[in-house]
């Protein structure tokens, strides 16, 4: 998310609201407090640029550490009760709801401000639309769908009462994006709510849904009904999150980003057609209830932050189950459409396998439910994404195991269902640090698919035939995305201060590489601690970038290396290009040239030298008829220069000699550039950095090898790699 939002965004807010007539009707359905009325809100918002803090929350942020034995597993801030009636012709949703807020701070509070996250679909004015155009102009992005004639959505505030008092509302902009948006509203209260106190709001909204564009909305009878009910922003504290006074955190919906809010409880009913298939959030609490050709569902969910759910005509459900340590048994369902049936038991067996993979890594999963909605054909926007307990994955008509498609099926499925945890166990800043969420989020997916061996497959069946399989490991495919050589924002940038969507995408792969890197530093147990102790530290309590930082040193005590990793890619955009620039050889022969020696000096024969030297060659090659070039009867010296063109990285130089012997050496300082001597007897053949190859984040891994004569080795072991991925990504396309 871009800073204050100005230029281009400033001339849109021109426009006003008779461009608009939907945004008319808006005004009048929520009516701003007259001008001699308005409420100056005390408590200021956080700043429109806030991203990644650096200094650590304090100790006792969001309450402090959980331990288990609380009445609750969060400390519930809100508590929502929504009865929702979907016309399913219309795909809007006629909502009461009744919100319960807790004033955590030592202020007073005269006004709170909520989201209405659809309204960034009502029309081309809000903050989401306007940065889509900029943001896209030299990258492409999901997200893009063109809403015509009766595909537009929005959220109405009807009424808005405390204690049976109507209250006025108006349309604020935290973040200086544009007149026209109306993501974000105030709500004057009636009465205040003292520190410490709770508020009890009772509001009628409509929900239209618009055409599926990103995250939520229709297509033809599937309705994803998700970010559609008016959601309060966060008040923090001094000490969380970088905050030093008590601020708002509410932040429009800009394009690139995505949410954040507090834990509650979530108790909902849905009214749906009843030949409609409903899935949510959470519990369903008894039978469902029917009359009248329409079947009412109940659900609740605790110490959650979201509600989301999908209502859909002729889905089917798969059911399966999970336990695990520390975790309650798990009732776990997909729901797919027919066209899409090849799908729904490689969604739900990765769904299992990552129950057991997150828990025993990072913590037991602490809820009773999980459930994988597959989209249906055409509305693929609506797959890929994440709420508590609840979220959508991809679908395939055919699923052949050990192809592209298994891996797709198991990668999406593993990356939504981490969402779980760092979005929703953890609740990061999605806004403001969306490394936390969707960058750690990559990277622990990637573990986990390393742990099972599994690779991008990227053979087609006519390369089948000939024998030829290529594969790319998935932390392979990750730095090949990453954007290594020029990239233009910091990892802990927030979400829409970014150059385009093409570098807020890297936020994913560059993330992930980061972390594989800082992992081969510290080693992988250590590492896994370390996050295991985040986990435990963190979750239900919203950690900054700082605090992973913190508990990452602490479990470590290597300050060094997470410090370089932080201060160089999260702060930083650094970039690594360590290369072999050059091998020189020579043997040392005797030299040529008169020398002292009692007092007189030699003739300084050359020519006699010269014989000498070839008798010497001529005697060894006898007596070594199988020698290999580069070896002899006199030392070799050789000098091999390394060239550092990015950021320091700790690096092993792997030389090789003619013999066949080799040494490995440790380039570990912040030299530009060093040369590394030798003399034995044989003559260097080649060197390598990075043997092992650990360093993901180097950005031409082309350059880091050199020969003394043509071999093309290094260059095949990682063009290899990129091939395939190319190929996958051109057969994922076809697939699709």
């Amino acid at each position: 998310m871009r800073p204050t939002v100005t230029g281009w965004l400033g001339v849109l807010a021109l426009l006003g609201a008779a461009v608009f007539p939907h945004l008319a009707q808006a005004q009048v359905a929520a009516p701003a407090p007259a001008a001699t009325a308005a409420v100056v809100a005390p408590i200021p918002f956080a700043p429109a640029n806030a991203a990644a803090p650096t200094v650590p929350s304090a100790a006792n942020a969001w309450g402090g550490p959980r331990t288990g034995r609380e009445a609750t597993l969060s400390d519930r801030v809100v508590d929502y009760r929504i009865d929702a009636d979907l016309d399913a012709a219309r795909h809007a949703i006629t909502g009461k709801e009744q919100l319960t807020w807790r004033n955590r701070s030592d202020r007073e509070v005269r006004s709170v401000y909520v989201h209405l996250y659809l309204n960034a679909f009502q029309n081309e004015g809000s903050t989401f639309f306007s940065e889509r155009e900029v943001l896209t102009a030299h990258s492409g992005s999901r997200g893009a769908a063109k809403l015509k004639k009766g595909q537009w959505g929005w959220i109405d505030l009807k009424q808005v009462s405390q204690d049976g008092v109507a209250l006025k509302w108006e349309f604020v902009h935290p973040d200086g994006g544009p007149k026209t948006d109306q993501t974000v509203a105030r709500i004057d209260l009636a009465r205040s709510v003292p520190a410490g106190g709770t508020l009890t709001l009772d509001i009628d909204f409509l929900s239209q849904l618009p055409r599926v564009v990103e995250r939520t909305g229709w297509w033809g009878d599937f309705n994803l009904v998700a970010q559609w009910f008016p959601k309060i922003g966060v008040l923090e504290l001094p000490g969380e999150r970088g905050a030093t006074q008590v601020r708002w955190n509410v932040h429009e919906f800009h394009f690139n980003s995505e949410f954040y809010a507090d834990f509650g409880r979530f108790d909902v009913t849905m009214t749906v057609p009843s030949d409609y298939t409903v899935g949510a959030v959470g519990e369903q609490q008894g039978a469902p209830v029917s009359a009248n050709g329409r079947t009412t569902y109940h659900f609740v969910q605790g110490d959650v932050h979201d509600f989301a759910w999908v209502a859909a005509k002729g889905y089917k459900v798969m059911d399966g189950s999970w336990q695990g340590p520390g975790s309650p048994k798990v009732a776990v369902r997909v729901l797919y459409p027919p066209e899409y049936a090849a799908s729904a038991q490689p969604v739900l067996k990765a769904s299992t396998d990552s129950l057991t993979w997150f828990s025993d890594t990072l913590g037991p999963y602490p809820y009773r439910t999980l459930t994988a909605v597959v989209p249906p054909y055409n509305a693929s926007e609506a797959g890929g994404m994440e709420y508590p307990t609840f979220f959508t994955a991809e679908g395939y008509s055919e699923v052949t195991p050990g192809t592209l498609s298994q891996y797709a099926i198991d990668f999406v499925t593993i990356h939504e269902f981490g969402h779980g945890y760092f979005y929703g166990l953890l609740a990061s800043n999605e806004f403001e640090e969306p490394m936390l969420d969707e960058g750690l989020n990559e990277y622990w997916d990637m573990r986990m698919l390393r742990a099972r061996g599994q690779v991008i497959d990227a053979t087609v069946p006519a390369l089948r035939r000939l024998g030829i399989a290529p594969s790319v490991p998935g932390f392979v495919a990750e730095r090949l995305g990453a954007d290594l050589k020029h990239p233009y924002d910091p990892l802990g940038e927030n979400a829409w201060d970014r150059y385009s969507s093409g570098s807020y995408g890297t936020v994913y792969s560059r993330t992930a590489t980061a972390m594989h890197d800082l992992e081969e530093r510290l080693g992988h147990d250590i590492t896994e601690r370390a996050f295991r102790e985040y986990y435990r530290r963190w979750r239900f309590r919203h950690p900054s970038a700082a605090d992973l930082r913190a508990t990452l040193i602490d479990v470590s005590g290597d300050a060094k290396n997470v410090n370089e990793v932080f201060d160089q890619y999260v702060y930083g955009t650094a970039h690594i290009d360590d290369r072999v620039a050059s091998i020189d050889s020579e043997e040392v022969l005797p030299l040529a040239g008169s020398m002292l020696a009692n007092g007189k000096h030699s003739d300084g024969d050359s020519a006699a030298l010269d014989k000498r030297i070839d008798k010497q060659r001529a005697d060894w090659k006898k007596a070594h008829p199988n020698a290999r070039p580069g070896t002899g009867p006199f030392p070799w010296h050789s000098a091999v220069s390394v060239v550092r063109d990015g950021a320091p990285v700790p690096q092993v130089l792997k030389v090789t000699f003619a013999d066949g012997s080799h040494q490995e050496l440790k380039w570990n300082d912040d030299r530009r550039w060093a040369r590394f001597d030798f003399t034995g007897p044989s003559k260097v053949a080649s060197a390598e950095l990075d043997p092992q190859r650990r360093v993901y984040l180097d950005a031409d891994k082309l350059n880091d090898s050199r020969t003394t004569k043509p071999d093309g080795a290094a260059s095949r072991r990682w063009s290899a790699d990129f091939a395939a991925l190319v190929q996958a990504f051109y057969s994922l396309l076809v697939s699709l």
